[in-house]
């Protein structure tokens, strides 16, 4: 850097002038960083979420008093958390918070792993689909009025159920000499039947027996 000195009305005035830097391989050269920044971990700023059906046990409950309920469902009452740990312990099983929107949480003294269990079981159960059956009802030519109307009954609830039915009517002996008597029978018995089931297969003889097959009335 270098000074001149001027004058301008009457007053002396001082310029600095700087020196540009040097250029060429007289110094060194500054580069540029146009590397990019990683992107920022935000996940790790999320606090992990609870499963919302999932239960505190033992020593996650952080709660106290709690209400407590025993192993075979008697109201114990408000008690300490320490206190109600004791006595899962002393019956070898777990305190388990069952409604931690209550006030006090409601706790119950129980076997964990077996109320897991159950739970999953429940769930498998609901989701299954219901597999269809062939139910057999048999009768003979000589049954009575009374038990033909329980054995219609009996069908009634396999049908509701979406079950198949089968409708026997046994022959034996000299029975097989009086066809029409199975024919009357098994004739009633869809005729009692038929606001539940649509025949699949007309009544035929069979060997010694006459049968006809139901279905659920309303299945494709």
């Amino acid at each position: 850097m270098s000074e001149t000195c001027n004058t301008f009305a009457g007053h002396s005035i001082r310029t600095a002038h700087v020196s540009a830097p040097p250029t060429g391989g007289c110094g060194p050269l500054i580069k540029e960083d146009r590397r990019i920044p990683p992107p920022i971990d935000r996940s790790s700023r999320e606090p992990p979420q609870r499963d919302r059906n999932a239960h505190r046990v033992n020593e996650q409950i952080r709660i106290s008093p709690v209400r407590l309920i025993g192993v075979n469902g008697e109201q114990l009452g408000v008690v300490p958390t320490a206190q109600a740990m004791d006595q899962a312990r002393e019956a070898g099983l777990d305190l388990v918070e069952v409604a931690a929107a209550e006030r006090p949480p409601v706790c119950k003294i129980m076997d964990y792993g077996k109320f897991r269990y159950q739970q999953q079981q429940s769930k498998k159960d609901k989701t299954k689909t219901h597999q269809q059956k062939l139910k057999e009802i048999r009768v003979r030519p000589k049954t009575g009025e009374h038990d033909i109307e329980t054995k219609v009954n009996q069908a009634r609830r396999f049908l509701e159920h979406k079950d198949k039915v089968l409708l026997n009517v046994l022959f034996r002996g000299r029975e097989l000499q009086h066809i029409e008597e199975g024919q009357r029978i098994i004739a009633g018995m869809l005729e009692k039947l038929a606001d539940v089931a649509k025949i699949e297969k007309n009544p035929s003889m069979e060997g010694k027996r006459m049968t006809a097959m139901l279905a659920p009335r309303g299945e494709k």
